[in-house]
């Protein structure tokens, strides 16, 4: 197997005092692969995802990201990640978090400030060859014709766009989404989650992402991790995801479309 790039080790998430929202035991994501996590409201998806960008710690246990070690626990101190590693992580948003009011073109090219320093990150000055992966990044996301336009004059699935190119622009070893499509229709949906699959494997990089639809994960993950209450309840390939396997995840709550509902 390919040397992971993700590996989570008996972690423990709580907020406050309330009950863990994430218990781990093992969890590899090998390097290239694109995997989703996929579970009812509450399962613990997007705390896997914001722990694997550093958004939020644990009570204890052993994270590793991209050959960086991060371990928790009584007496230990997270270590800090620095800018390299921060860079090598993309993440794309269920709200898209563009800044509305400015231009496709910007938003695009802000992916490049994690390569900038010292004045010319302060100030925003693009070097030309970031300026020239900007524009190759909206080609790639099918905006050429949006390129000057503000971001709050497009549709919701070419605002994800917009979100897609600026972590393309980034250059990330990793990419991590949470519910990138939730907002979107089947018909957007679908069409979001291919263009991620395909920047993913067009540069590289490797690709969690959290689903509500069962049905894309099928469609599209090499492999789909099933989270329920916190915890891994499944784990497979995306051809063994059938119906006994969606309930196993889902238990008594409806689960969302199957592949045949989708376009």
């Amino acid at each position: 197997m390919s040397e992971s790039v993700l590996c989570l080790r008996d972690l423990r998430v709580r907020y406050g005092s309330k009950p863990p929202v994430l218990e781990v035991t093992s969890l590899k994501v090998a390097a290239g692969e694109v995997v989703c996590l996929i579970g009812p409201s509450g399962a613990g998806k997007t705390t896997l995802l914001r722990l694997a960008n550093g958004y939020v710690g644990a009570e204890n246990g052993e994270l590793e990201v991209l050959g960086s070690t991060i371990r928790f626990g009584p007496g230990e101190v997270a270590a800090r990640r620095d800018r390299r590693l921060r860079r090598r992580v993309g993440f794309v948003f269920q709200s898209f978090n563009v800044v509305e009011r400015a231009s496709v073109f910007r938003n695009v090219v802000w992916g490049s400030l994690g390569r900038q320093r010292g004045l010319g990150a302060v100030l925003g000055r693009f070097r030309d060859s970031d300026r020239r992966l900007a524009m190759d990044a909206i080609a790639e996301v099918d905006l050429i014709e949006q390129t000057t336009q503000r971001v709050d004059t497009l549709s919701g699935g070419q605002r994800q766009r917009v979100g897609v190119a600026r972590v393309i622009v980034q250059q990330p070893d990793l990419v991590l989404a949470d519910e990138p499509v939730s907002s979107l229709d089947p018909v957007q949906a679908a069409e979001i989650v291919e263009l991620l699959v395909a920047a993913a494997r067009r540069h590289g990089a490797t690709l969690v992402m959290s689903l509500h639809r069962p049905a894309l994960a099928q469609r599209f993950a090499d492999r789909v991790v099933g989270l329920r209450a916190g915890r891994v309840a499944w784990e497979g390939t995306a051809g063994a995801l059938d119906d006994a396997a969606i309930a196993s995840i889902y238990g008594k709550e409806l689960p969302p479309p199957t592949a045949g509902d989708l376009p």
